[in-house]
């Protein structure tokens, strides 16, 4: 029988990669589950909890000598002296090259579903979808609660209060929620997208699309944006220049895959912005969307307010474990059949995409040897 172990994760990231409603269901499939005791504190989720879900709770070291799947979200402290383990989380191989290398050295099977292709049948696995939606979320919320003015109109016998003016560059699924939920508390919102074909689904959803023309096509980059040319560049920062002066809340999401996010919006931009103006940038991880931002900090860059976090999905962790703990187990069913053993198609193009490391089509995990993928 397969043995999964849940790590817990480092004290900064408030999420587990599973709660127990998933792992019930992993055990009533004939798994077995270990979950390292406290893994699901931050999430709300207790041992006790995960015991009456079926799971065995044990020490971080023995989850590490016995599961033949390991689940985490990051993994930077998970050792690499782990030969024949299968890691499941969100690795972002492009930017861990050296990480990743090491576990290669030890033959781990790595899948990293940050990886996973934008097709149908990977949807119900898609953990940037399902927590970039989150974070579009709570960059509104978190940006409202700072923010020293309404967000929607108000009229009142002392008189009446303009609603704010909320921009959003990027309308991918963490942008288009977030345009959603600022609509939604009465805000009036701008989007910028290098993507024309997003005009529509911006529209729809109550916001006005800015369109620069000349965009280089990014409609195969699955969601993230493109590199674009010096000359276009050049017309999208005077554009956002020119709508900037008058946005009381911005909200940053550009991302290009495996590179440095393209800085969109300078220092002489954002010191034009209203006084009491806030800034959330999701792209602070690779770099940010502005020239000020710093990853994991709040400063002030005049009287504006600006917010670097790339993880406000954790700031949700009941919900956004949840959501993550769904997906992780749709991938599971790719690999471990009907039996209950290891199965690994490497011909899979799932399979294919998110493998990081090595795989192996295998029937049993006490033999499992990865092979190149």
């Amino acid at each position: 029988m397969i043995t999964i172990g849940i790590l817990r994760e480092p004290s900064l990231e408030a999420r587990v990669s599973m709660l127990s409603a998933e792992v019930a269901a992993l055990v009533k499939s004939g798994c077995i589950v270990w979950v390292e005791s406290g893994a699901g504190l931050k999430s709300f989720c207790s041992d006790t909890e995960y015991a009456s879900s079926g799971a065995i709770i044990k020490s971080r070291s023995e989850v590490l000598a016995t599961a033949h799947i390991i689940l985490s979200i990051n993994g930077n402290d998970i050792p690499a002296l782990l030969k024949g383990k299968v890691l499941i989380g969100i690795y972002q191989p492009l930017a861990n090259v050296q990480l990743i290398e090491a576990w290669k050295q030890q033959n781990l099977t790595v899948f990293s579903l940050d990886m996973l292709p934008r097709i149908t049948r990977a949807q119900s696995m898609d953990v940037l979808s399902s927590q970039a939606n989150i974070a579009g979320y709570k960059a509104v919320l978190l940006a409202a609660s700072i923010f020293p003015h309404y967000l929607p109109m108000m009229m009142t016998a002392a008189g009446s209060v303009p609603p704010a003016k909320v921009m959003i560059i990027g309308a991918g699924v963490a942008g288009l929620q977030a345009i959603a939920t600022a609509r939604r508390l009465g805000a009036v919102v701008e989007v910028f997208d290098t993507r024309p074909e997003v005009k529509e689904e911006v529209m729809s959803l109550g916001g006005r699309f800015i369109e620069v023309e000349g965009a280089a096509d990014a409609s195969k980059a699955g969601g993230y944006a493109v590199e674009q040319n010096a000359e276009f560049q050049q017309r999208q920062k005077a554009s956002i220049a020119e709508h900037i002066k008058k946005t009381d809340i911005l909200i940053t999401t550009a991302l290009i895959r495996g590179k440095k996010a393209p800085v969109l919006v300078t220092r002489e931009m954002v010191a034009a912005m209203k006084p009491g103006s806030v800034i959330i940038d999701l792209a602070s991880a690779t770099g940010g969307n502005t020239e000020v931002t710093v990853d994991n900090a709040t400063i002030q860059c005049g009287t504006v307010t600006v917010i670097g976090n790339s993880n406000l999905a954790a700031t949700l962790p009941a919900d956004a474990s949840k959501l993550y703990g769904k997906n992780v187990a749709s991938f599971l069913g790719l690999l471990i059949n009907e039996k209950g053993v290891l199965d690994v198609n490497s011909q899979d193009e799932i399979i294919r995409a998110a493998c990081v490391s090595s795989v192996s089509k295998t029937n049993s995990p006490s033999t499992l040897s990865p092979i190149s993928s």
